[in-house]
């Protein structure tokens, strides 16, 4: 499911202060709560009973002016009273320079639009796309075009400023049910990324398995003495390395320069180490960064805690100035890298042509030679994965629909779903044949279970979603583990909430929701997973349940880009979280990662930025001023 960027509001109240000279129209600013609460009483009701569900926007086409709204019947209500009405505050980035010694904190950040009100808002809402409506609400000047720029709403009660609405942009992600994998030796799940450089695909018989290098001060050249250690400890005689995705980790002392050229010729000495051992060559992934992250979470609760506090160019100036020797304990446990290597099962079959190998599948198969039998329908979904032969190549292979070949069967058929997601209402059907040779095979009815939820939610066909509980639920008495039927009821919740979505059945949606974030704990998630999740909970308008499922992979130095940068745009507004010192690590982390991507958070919407009006905290501006004002 693509979607387009989701954009959110934030809401802030104004008094009557820091009022400037620009041109306000009849807009009244209360002076102090109590007259705020009295002339704005309606409006807030009206606020306060929107269904978080209901979303608005304004948006520009040229240089008009557009509010945008999901539901009309709440836009009428809000706008009912000839007093009630918006105005929307045009802000440029210039507001926020660099080189201004401080932003001036006004009600007003840029030029006022005109205000509109009551009847002439209610008669001007027109249809706009699909499950829209907008009107028309100002323009904008040929000077501030050419700017980069915002817009803020202000909403109206009997003329008064009530509510102050900034609008910022949450990166959205692709979302779909949490990988349920399928049975094929093994469960197997998906090879998917978050942000994948080929076609989804499968692994098979596939082992991914972590190792932490230390590296030795200003040491870059790795042997394989150094290296064989951990090749032995593989006992690779079945699996040989496909890949490795090596994270290099600098110590934060020494030239930034200086630091990512060591830790590139430690990466590659690592990777050219490894591949003494074996011929197929290895694909290799190398980032590096220093390790900001670790140092400023060790020097918490120690006499060096201030540091926290400096620049990282002041921070440096210091360890240079004496005190990298006394914090050597610390900085020697930073640098290291992170080694994911990725096995891949050897294949015997490899060179074989495909019509010898089909031959061979079937003589395994006439002698009951099931093991046989198995090796090479391995080394035929190998082929098809890396293309060598098409998919069409599992129909030629003839296996007797007999209980004795349930295994092969369920592969062949679960692998084909594999291949493609439209093949999974055939492929439920073939399976739901082989269920009757073989009523009590757990993986059969697993994969069963896990297509159906899939045709559910696709609308492949009609399905009593009762029953489909009751199915989940039953997997227990077939041995299938307390995790993965938690997995799927975490799914059967994910449909069950857009369902409700789409009927409007708020309140039942959100019951979905919290079962959702009261099980998916009890389970592991891959990085596609947490972004998914994450995504799926800001899109049903659960921001605080995204910000908690991120929060800790956050924190961690090897946390995936995409997640972490996700997690900047949903607690970059939080002004709560930025000033906490800790917050400043995660900034770090994510500068380190990607210079350029962390410059553009601070972009204006419709350039790619969360908002630009972030630099209205003092700290964030601070931070942005120092990296990226070049």
């Amino acid at each position: 499911m693509k979607l387009s960027h989701l954009l959110l509001t934030i809401s802030l109240v104004f008094l009557c202060q820091n009022i400037v000279a620009q041109n306000r129209f009849d807009v009244v600013f209360p002076r102090n709560q109590k007259e705020r609460s009295e002339k704005c009483k309606t409006c807030f009701e009206v606020l306060q009973i929107k269904p978080k569900e209901v979303q608005f926007a304004v948006k520009r086409d040229g240089n008009n002016l557009y509010f945008e709204v999901n539901d009309k019947d709440w836009f009428n209500k809000l706008f009912h009273d000839e007093g009630a009405g918006i105005a929307i505050d045009i802000v440029t980035k210039d507001h926020y320079a660099c080189s201004l010694d401080t932003v001036l904190n006004t009600q007003i950040r840029g030029r006022l639009t005109k205000p509109l009100y009551g009847s002439r808002l209610r008669k001007g809402l027109r249809p706009h796309g699909e499950n829209s409506f907008r009107v028309h609400v100002g323009r904008v000047s040929d000077i501030e075009i050419k700017k980069p720029i915002e817009f803020n709403i202000m909403f109206l009660g009997n003329k008064n400023l009530c509510r102050y609405n900034l609008i910022y942009d949450l990166e959205a992600y692709p979302w779909d049910l949490l990988d349920m994998g399928m049975y094929l030796d093994t469960l197997t799940y998906s090879t998917r990324r978050i942000q994948a450089k080929s076609k989804d695909a499968f692994i098979l018989k596939n082992k991914t398995l972590k190792f932490k290098i230390p590296f030795e001060k200003d040491k870059s050249e790795y042997s394989q003495e150094d290296i064989k250690p951990i090749y032995d400890s593989l006992r690779l005689t079945d699996y040989y390395i496909k890949t490795i995705n090596i994270k290099a980790y600098a110590s934060v002392e020494g030239s930034l320069e200086r630091n990512m050229e060591l830790q590139e010729q430690r990466a590659n000495s690592i990777v050219a180490a490894l591949q003494t051992f074996q011929q197929p060559t290895i694909e290799t992934t190398v980032s590096s960064s220093e390790n900001w992250v670790e140092f400023l979470n060790d020097i918490k609760g120690t006499k060096y805690e201030s540091l926290n506090k400096l620049t990282k160019v002041q921070v440096k100036a210091k360890l240079a100035g004496g005190l990298s020797a006394p914090l050597e304990p610390v900085l020697e446990r930073h640098r290291k890298a992170v080694l994911e290597l990725e096995l891949e099962r050897k294949d015997k079959y490899k060179v074989m042509s495909e019509d010898v190998l089909l031959e061979k599948f079937h003589d395994a198969l006439s002698t009951h030679d099931l093991e046989e039998a198995i090796v090479i329908q391995n080394s035929i979904f190998s082929k098809i994965n890396s293309n060598a032969i098409s998919p069409l190549y599992l129909g030629k292979m003839d296996i007797p629909k007999q209980a004795e070949f349930a295994k092969v069967l369920n592969k062949n058929a679960s692998f084909l779903s594999t291949l493609d997601v439209r093949q999974g209402l055939n492929v439920y059907n073939e399976l739901l044949e082989l269920e009757k040779l073989v009523p009590d095979n757990a993986q059969v009815k697993y994969n069963i279970v896990a297509l159906k939820i899939k045709i559910w939610r696709f609308n492949w066909q009609e399905i009593d979603d009762v029953k489909l509980k009751n199915q989940i639920n039953a997997l227990k008495n077939y041995g299938i583990d307390e995790a993965l039927i938690s997995r799927m009821l975490v799914n059967y919740h994910i449909t069950k909430a857009e369902r409700y979505m789409r009927k409007r059945e708020y309140d039942k949606k959100d019951k979905s929701i919290a079962f959702i974030n009261d099980h998916y704990q009890k389970f592991t998630l891959s990085d596609y997973d947490y972004l998914s999740l994450a995504q799926f909970f800001s899109y049903y308008a659960n921001i605080d349940l995204s910000e908690e499922l991120l929060k800790d992979k956050a924190k961690s130095i090897d946390v995936d880009e995409d997640l972490l940068y996700y997690y900047l745009n949903l607690t970059l507004v939080n002004k709560a979280l930025t000033q906490d010192p800790d917050y400043r690590t995660i900034l770090l982390n994510a500068y380190n990662m990607n210079h350029e991507r962390f410059c553009k958070l601070f972009n204006s919407v419709a350039d790619g930025g969360v908002t630009f009006q972030l630099l209205a905290d003092a700290y964030l501006r601070a931070t942005y001023c120092e990296n990226c004002n070049n």
